[in-house]
């Protein structure tokens, strides 16, 4: 009698009987896996379909086996290893997380005109210690011309008159705009009395128009140097403003923006002198020319070199061709105000040059603000670098 064969669903011979191990069967820290289909006791496929599926259920512990055993050699060795690729920043539905000054083009030329009157406040002083009485008048008149033309600029983007009348109702040393409005009266008090001082001679010498001739003079003097002293605040509070928001290329460059507006500021003024003055009378304007592009161009190179990420917005689009326009204009401006100390051409070019440069410091600096919020990424990626540096 031969001996019986296996049925479908028994033990094949060498099987899993008392006292036996087969080869497939499952090792300490090994992942249990379900059984296939067609490998139990009642399946339907037969030994060799069984003996496949033991094969290739082998082949996948050693695999198993082999990846645990490589990630503990690469944990000893050299580290965790990144298993997925950096996360990249995004926003919520591609809008920016930094909301934009709500401002328009008022804003830029308020920041300009603003500049403008407080170097012309410094340029007319020098020329009320130095006796240059054109220098003086040129400047009490652009002074008292430019605070006016800035407080337009910024009623008119507050909306309404009145509002500017309410920010007077209360002085806030907290707060940029409270103090920058308070700074913006006074200086415009100033530089008016003093402006019509100049208007002295044209009064009748005689009678009480006489004696307010007499009395205008030693008045504007004062008010002249009130106003200058109020200059250098008129001239730098706008950049305290701008660096104090969330915007983050103006808030990164806080420590040089206040410098650029006063160099700007300086040689906005000069400028007022090169195209108003004899040449004989325009040296002290010369000089101030040289200081202000000085100053503005040495910080604002800082500001558009020395902030990594967050310089890219004044070097792109049209707040870097604003501000590249504005370096040649303010350097060529000095240069042509050392040159031209004989010919009044040159140094009322030079004078056009540094308004010109000045006014586009301006509106670069305000435009690269915008390009800054609008995007997340000077947003996200200057916060992921530092708690990476606190990390470390």
């Amino acid at each position: 009698m031969t001996e019986p064969q296996p049925t479908n669903g028994s033990p094949p011979a060498g099987g899993s009987g008392p006292g036996s191990r087969p080869h497939s069967e499952a090792r300490p820290g090994d992942p249990v896996r379900p059984p296939r289909a067609g490998s139990g006791r009642h399946g339907s496929s037969g030994s060799g379909r069984r003996a496949e599926n033991e094969r290739q259920d082998d082949r996948e512990r050693r695999g198993d086996r082999e990846r645990r055993d490589d990630g503990e050699r690469r944990r000893r060795g050299s580290g965790d290893r990144a298993m997925v690729p950096p996360a990249q920043f995004r926003s919520y539905y591609g809008r920016p997380i930094v909301r934009a000054a709500p401002w328009e083009k008022d804003i830029p030329a308020y920041l300009f005109t603003g500049g403008l009157a407080a170097g012309s406040a410094l340029l007319a002083v020098g020329g009320q210690l130095t006796r240059r009485t054109a220098l003086r008048r040129a400047g009490r008149l652009s002074a008292v011309g430019a605070v006016g033309l800035s407080t337009y600029f910024l009623v008119n983007d507050l909306g309404r008159p009145e509002r500017f009348l309410n920010m007077l109702r209360v002085a806030k040393p907290t707060s940029a705009m409270s103090m920058g409005t308070w700074i913006l009266a006074g200086f415009g008090s100033l530089a008016g009395m003093a402006a019509a001082a100049e208007a002295a001679p044209l009064l009748p010498e005689r009678g009480l128009l006489g004696l307010v001739r007499k009395m205008l003079p030693p008045v504007g003097a004062a008010a002249g140097l009130g106003a200058a002293a109020f200059a250098p605040a008129l001239a730098t509070y706008t950049a305290v403003l701008l660096a104090d928001t969330a915007t983050p290329s103006w808030h990164a460059a806080y420590p040089e923006l206040p410098f650029v507006f006063a160099g700007s500021s300086l040689a906005s003024g000069a400028a007022v002198g090169l195209l108003a003055a004899p040449v004989d009378q325009a040296g002290p304007a010369r000089r101030m020319a040289v200081l202000g592009a000085g100053v503005e161009l040495y910080h604002a190179h800082r500001v558009e070199t020395g902030k990594g990420v967050l310089s890219e917005p004044y070097r792109k689009d049209k707040a870097g061709s604003w501000l590249r326009a504005a370096r040649t204009l303010t350097a060529a401006g000095a240069l042509g105000a050392l040159a031209g100390r004989r010919s009044r051409v040159i140094s009322a070019l030079s004078g056009v040059a540094l308004l010109a440069g000045s006014a586009l410091t301006r509106f670069g600096v305000y435009q690269a603000g915008i390009i800054s919020a609008e995007d997340p990424k000077y947003t996200v990626v200057p916060q992921r670098e530092r708690l990476g540096g606190e990390v470390r």
